[in-house]
């Protein structure tokens, strides 16, 4: 055997040592995350103590300190020079619209109350905003949609006017899988967009008709945060928005279009196709909403572990950790202590940290850990890191988003909010494969939740990005009592005080799991040199290429 042979032979077994040995450690990281570490953060975060978590309030200041200084003790440093906080320019608004308004319409008057009937709030950073005559118009879903060959505002100027639109999309409407994304919400679905197309088209102000299907919840979750916004502090006070934003039930709805002589079923019938024009209702709204202002700086929490070969490429977890504070009083409880949503989340977060801390060989990627604020009112903190962040979307790998984490025990399937987006899916049923699980599509994509979360930020501006979670096939009790589970939380828990945390309830073994997926993929993410990939049908798709090419 030649030099050559010989140097080609030993290279090749203390390759195969350090691989080996890599797994091992990586093994070892991985069964360090366990459900007492996780019970403990999950208690502590959601406790009473911490007030609801709710921004410019000492639960932000016990939340971000909590977090802070759980990844200081696991020798994570902060992100920023070692500093583990970063500023985002927040402006709270305290909303007092008028108690009722009145509607003249063509069969006499129709008096709607605050909170009872319709919301209304403002976008515009200012402390009065005044409706003066605004006449209402019906366009149907709100949708411009070229690429459906759809436009509910064709033939009609809103211009100054004050649009009424239905909530999600007409796909799930139908239930015509051709039409949009059939069952599932696409973006043009959301509320979110439903403002901003208005605002686009010039409108005074826009009411979404809240009906609790198409929506994916109820009308007290809506009144239960009616009161108070945040908005980042925009330069322009946000006067390029609508001065209404807000919503309507669909029983308020009803009466108005029968005293506008209008017949409410059938209109929103003839709204699912594509043929529909926009009406007026010939009746004019006069509303004043006065707005008490408070300009502060919020927190993001950020740590990072640098990589070792390629420090300025990275993988970034994220997870809210806000909530909504003290609110309105329901059974005698008046804390909303956010424990599904989100300090699960952020407990099974700061075990992947804690995993990823104890490598004795790090990464070869950076990794990120982002706690972010204001999830609740927009996706703000998220948005404001994604364009402000650690690296630039071109370096940032992929993001994985921990949200709504419910502690059901072990579960066969890992479901994909968001399922054939991307390559990730790819990452994901490798791993869940490991601990012999499945992968599967969300059950109800008619809520829209991968336009709800934290990853869609990343994912606007052209990052992968992941939402996943064990959702629906229990291991000890099946799927019918699974679906059960998610049922009752929406019903009983989203967004309402009796969100707490429960131990004797509580079986934690499939977050500890799920865990323990996350730190699987992004360990295999940051170890390669590729980049995951979006799907060719993706709408994120052509933002990545483009910013690959800055």
């Amino acid at each position: 055997m030649n030099i050559l042979s010989k140097f080609v032979q030993i290279s090749f077994i203390l390759l195969t040592i350090t691989s080996c040995s890599n797994i091992d450690q990586a093994k070892k990281a991985e069964n360090s995350i366990n459900k007492i570490d996780l019970e403990k953060h999950i208690v502590t975060l959601s406790s009473d103590e911490f007030q609801g978590r709710k921004p410019f309030t000492i639960g932000e200041e016990k939340a971000t300190q909590y977090l802070a200084n759980s990844l200081k003790e696991m020798g994570i440093k902060g992100a920023y020079n070692g500093d583990y906080f970063q500023n985002v320019p927040l402006v709270e608004l305290k909303f007092s619209p008028d108690k009722s308004i009145t509607l003249n319409t063509e069969n006499g008057e129709l008096v709607l109350e605050n909170v009872k009937d319709y919301i209304a709030k403002t976008p515009h950073i200012k402390d009065s905003v005044q409706i003066k005559d605004a006449e209402i118009i019906f366009a149907g879903y709100g949708i411009v949609a070229p690429e459906y060959g759809w436009n509910d505002y064709k033939n009609i100027d809103v211009k100054d006017k004050i649009v009424l639109v239905l909530v999600n999309d007409p796909g799930f409407a139908t239930q015509n899988k051709n039409l949009f994304n059939g069952n599932a919400m696409t973006y043009y679905g959301r509320w979110a967009y439903k403002y901003e197309e208005a605002a686009r088209q010039g409108a005074k102000g826009v009411l979404v008709i809240h009906s609790t299907k198409p929506a994916g919840y109820g009308w007290q979750v809506l009144t239960n945060t009616s009161g108070s916004g945040i908005s980042d502090q925009a330069k322009d006070l946000n006067a390029k928005k609508c001065a209404l934003e807000g919503w309507i039930t669909d029983n308020a709805c009803k009466s108005l279009f029968e005293k506008s002589g209008l017949n409410f079923d059938e209109l929103t019938k003839n709204a699912e196709n594509s043929t529909f024009n926009a009406l007026n209702l010939n009746c004019n709204l006069n509303l004043t909403i006065k707005t008490a202002l408070k300009f502060q700086n919020s927190k993001n929490v950020v740590g990072i572990i640098e990589g070792s070969k390629r420090p300025d490429e990275c993988i970034v977890y994220s997870a809210h950790w806000d909530h909504f504070g003290i609110g309105p009083i329901h059974n005698e409880d008046s804390i909303y202590n956010g424990a599904m949503d989100n300090g699960t989340a952020l407990g099974a977060m700061l075990e992947t940290a804690k995993a990823f801390s104890k490598l004795e060989n790090k990464p070869e990627r950076s990794i990120v850990f982002i706690f972010v604020t204001a999830e609740e009112t927009g996706m703000i903190g998220s948005r404001f890191y994604a364009q402000n962040g650690f690296s630039t979307s071109k370096n940032t790998v992929a993001n994985l988003n921990y949200e709504l984490l419910l502690p059901m025990g072990k579960m066969k399937d890992v479901t994909i909010t968001g399922f054939g987006q991307s390559e990730l899916d790819t990452y994901v049923e490798q791993a869940a494969k490991e601990q012999n699980r499945y992968i599967i599509n969300e059950p109800f994509p008619e809520n829209g939740m991968y336009y709800r979360s934290d990853h869609f930020s990343f994912a606007k501006e052209g990052i992968p990005s992941l939402f996943i979670k064990g959702w629906q096939d229990s291991r000890e009790n099946g799927k019918e009592w699974a679906k059960e589970q998610i049922n009752a939380y929406w019903a009983n828990a989203y967004h309402k005080p009796t969100d707490e945390y429960n131990p004797l309830t509580s079986d934690l073994a499939g977050i500890v799991e799920d865990a323990q997926l996350f730190f699987k993929i992004g360990y295999k993410l940051a170890n390669e040199s590729s980049f995951p990939k979006w799907n060719e049908k993706s709408e994120f798709k052509a933002i990545r290429e483009k910013s690959m090419l800055k």
